[in-house]
């Protein structure tokens, strides 16, 4: 959501054309966020190339900060350089820490600092995110002994933590959630004994990968990879680290130009992380024609270049244990259903709902308006295809997937479009409309 509370000229998206070049899509927002925090707790200097400059990474940024770390300006193009305090190093800061729209950021700091004995640390954001719940991360933190206080029972911000000794636990998560998993992983690093983390379904797992880049004791078990053990003690030490373009960004051009006749183009440097690559199988699922090069490994994290042209696409189901590696890709799957031949069926995606917006709800209305047959469920949407779409009245609704989700879905509508609040694209993808303009012919 973009807090700023001046109103915004509205955005005409015009209908017809096609897309085609080539496109470098930012920094994964995900990678960004946890290179800044583990940075932060580490001993030295870690330095970050291709950090995400957008409005979410700026609030950890400006959050680490108030607690005395050394964060260099984040610019696009620019290094980033974290000058770390290590594990117990983090100063209580003088004011309330604001978050922003961050809900990573509320997240994973209620981890971070939930161990940071006899230090009172508060947490707020805005309307928006003083809205979302946060007892789940508070839940768990509370088994390791946290002290988390807010409304209604801890679940709405401002959120006041009270630095504890934490004690190690296994805790078994209701949800698959990264940023629930990720906080009790920060948690675990400074309390008193093991803590196992056990998920109904894999997350996505780049905490796991950079702790133990960083230097954490940690391993992931199980077949299924959803069980996540730390020892606490290890020092951790400054790294270099790379950050791939963000496959839910990239997201945005894979279904454009799936859908768009003529299109054909290539989203480079893009992150593969298996744990984040369910949109790629989806659209192999409604034959999309989807491939991926110049596959290769940067700092731990696989990536590759990836190509898609306009072509028929047939309905598709998806549930179950996908949903966490493609849940942000959602509102933009609902666009891809409008184009294809049957019926797409969306299932256990109710955390959608406490989102930035409730984006079952609002992608319904706002593709609706457009003339889409969508019937949404309590745990997601079926979305009847071939239905031709019009131009009309769209807003963003304030969320930044909602605003992109509408552009893309706006270039292959009869008749033109108008976006308020397009200005919301900027908390994941400042560039977004410059980068469609360029593309579009």
């Amino acid at each position: 959501m973009v807090s700023n509370s001046a109103p915004s000229t509205p955005r005409l998206l015009p209908s017809g054309g096609t897309l085609r070049g080539t496109v470098r899509v930012p920094g994964d927002k995900s990678i960004s966020h946890r290179a800044l925090l583990f940075g932060a707790i580490a001993e030295g200097e870690t330095r970050i190339e291709g950090l995400l400059p957008a409005e979410d990474p700026l609030s950890t940024a400006a959050c680490l900060r108030a607690m005395g770390v050394g964060v260099s300006a984040i610019e696009v193009g620019r290094t980033v350089t974290v000058q770390g305090v290590g594990l117990d190093g983090l100063s209580e800061p003088g004011d309330v820490l604001d978050c922003g729209n961050s809900g990573t950021t509320m997240r994973l700091m209620l981890g971070l600092l939930a161990g940071r004995s006899g230090r009172h640390f508060v947490l707020s954001g805005d309307r928006s995110l003083r809205g979302r719940p946060m007892r789940r991360v508070g839940a768990p933190l509370g088994e390791m002994g946290a002290q988390i206080h807010g409304r209604k029972g801890g679940n709405f911000a401002p959120l006041a933590v009270l630095g504890q000794p934490l004690r190690g636990a296994t805790i078994h998560t209701p949800v698959a959630s990264a940023q629930v998993k990720s906080a009790i992983l920060l948690a675990a690093l400074t309390a008193n004994g093991e803590t196992t983390v056990i998920e109904p379904a894999q997350s996505r797992d780049h905490s796991e990968r950079m702790l133990k880049a960083f230097g954490a004791d940690l391993e992931v078990q199980g077949e299924e990879r959803n069980r996540v053990w730390v020892r606490p003690g290890s020092r951790l030490s400054g790294q270099s680290v790379v950050v791939p373009g963000d496959i839910s960004s990239a997201a945005f051009w894979l279904v454009a130009a799936a859908i768009t006749p003529g299109a054909e183009l290539t989203v480079e440097n893009v992150g593969l992380n298996p744990s984040r690559t369910g949109i790629l199988e989806v659209l192999e699922q409604m034959g999309a024609a989807v491939s991926v090069h110049n596959r290769r490994d940067v700092a731990g994290e696989p990536v590759g270049d990836l190509q898609v042209r306009h072509g028929p696409l047939r309905a598709f189901e998806i549930g179950g244990d996908l949903i966490p590696r493609l849940v942000d890709e959602i509102p933009v799957l609902a666009v891809a259903a409008c184009c294809a031949e049957g019926t797409s069926r969306i299932r256990d995606a109710a955390e959608l709902r406490v989102k930035e917006t409730d984006r079952l709800t609002v992608m319904a209305r706002q593709l609706g308006a457009m003339g889409a047959r969508i019937t949404e469920y309590d745990d997601g949407m079926a979305v009847s295809g071939g239905v031709e779409l019009h131009g009309a009245e769209l807003d963003s609704e304030t969320d930044h997937r909602v605003a992109m989700s509408l552009a893309v879905a706006a270039r292959i509508a009869r008749g033109d479009s108008t976006l308020h609040r397009p200005e919301a694209a900027a908390v994941s993808y400042p560039g977004f409309w410059d980068d469609l303009q360029q593309l579009g012919t």
